[in-house]
């Protein structure tokens, strides 16, 4: 008879369950941040979107520096720790979230949930391609899933909508790939520093590569409304402090491939609070979309629960 597996490892649990709770915030919180965007850099009464970006990490990494600095964390960062904060801090930040700004002056919301929807895809392809290693057909089947309900889901905001231009099509394409190298980075080259530190360097290092962006494109002083200043604090305080912090967290308590499908629940996260806050109504292809969303992230979870029963019973992964 076998012995316990390593699955039923308290501690393993544990972090488990951590993780997911994690995982929980990022997808509700950052599910409504694509409104708050939209409100930020709105061209009547919003911040130019790299000064946005600036604005935002500056006011975030701050805030999560000194909280780590009172709770008497280290602060400082070693060399090889330098060059992966900074790294990823970039991708991340200017290439990913600096495009996505960007592009929601140009083109729609839907088109932006589309396009940075394809997330996991990219994560899964970047994984199987440095671990030379297939996904499961499984994994893949849930992948494709999860992406039609997000097509499904984004259909009638399309419908209505005017058409992205190239160069905004091209920014979203561009944004979940940089911003998958980044997170993916991380995992492959672990720090020490804690969480929130990390994450208060990954902000630093994003504010610097959004500000040489901003000053390279000759962006304006912002003249931002009220409701922009609102969004701008809601991303600062929501997003990063919040959200983000627990984005770093949950990539060391559960696999990349499992934490990037943030990027289909968060469109559903969008729709749900756009119904409840809004009152806006669900069209029966938004229901179904949700749901095959939903059936993709059970599938993506799954494939991993049963990878970690394999590897616990002796089997090759």
């Amino acid at each position: 008879m076998a012995s316990a597996s390593s699955t039923d490892d308290p501690t393993r649990d544990s972090a488990r369950r951590a993780g997911l709770v994690h995982l929980s915030v990022v997808y509700v919180v950052w599910g409504s941040t694509y409104l708050a965007i939209r409100l930020a850099v709105r061209p009547e009464g919003g911040f130019p979107p790299f000064a946005l970006g600036s604005l935002r990490l500056l006011l975030a990494g701050a805030i999560l520096l000194g909280w780590a600095a009172l709770r008497g964390q280290r602060v400082g960062l070693t060399r090889r720790e330098v060059v992966t904060l900074a790294v990823a801090g970039v991708l991340m930040w200017p290439l990913a979230n600096g495009l996505v700004n960007w592009a929601e002056r140009r083109a729609d919301s839907s088109y932006a949930a589309l396009l940075v929807g394809a997330l996991p895809i990219w994560t899964a392809a970047i994984e199987s391609a440095l671990d030379r290693r297939r996904p499961t057909l499984r994994f893949a089947l849930s992948l494709g899933v999860g992406f039609g309900g997000l097509v499904l889901l984004t259909v009638p905001g399309l419908a209505h909508a005017e058409a992205a231009d190239a160069a905004a099509v091209l920014a979203l394409l561009i944004a979940p790939i940089a911003w998958a190298f980044g997170s993916v980075l991380q995992t492959r080259r672990p720090v020490s520093a804690s969480p929130v530190v990390s994450a208060a360097y990954l902000h630093l290092f994003g504010a610097c590569g959004f500000l040489v962006a901003s000053l390279a494109l000759g962006e304006g002083l912002p003249r931002p409304s009220a409701a922009a200043w609102g969004a701008l604090g809601y991303l600062v305080l929501a997003g990063s402090v919040g959200a983000f912090t627990s984005f770093v967290r949950v990539l060391r308590l559960l696999p990349t491939r499992v934490v990037m499908t943030y990027a289909y629940v968060n469109p559903v996260i969008a729709v749900v609070l756009g119904a409840i806050l809004l009152k806006e109504r669900i069209p029966p292809v938004a229901i179904g979309g949700m749901v095959l969303v939903l059936l993709g992230v059970w599938g993506v979870l799954g494939d991993k629960l049963a990878r970690d029963r394999t590897v616990a019973h002796g089997g090759a992964e």
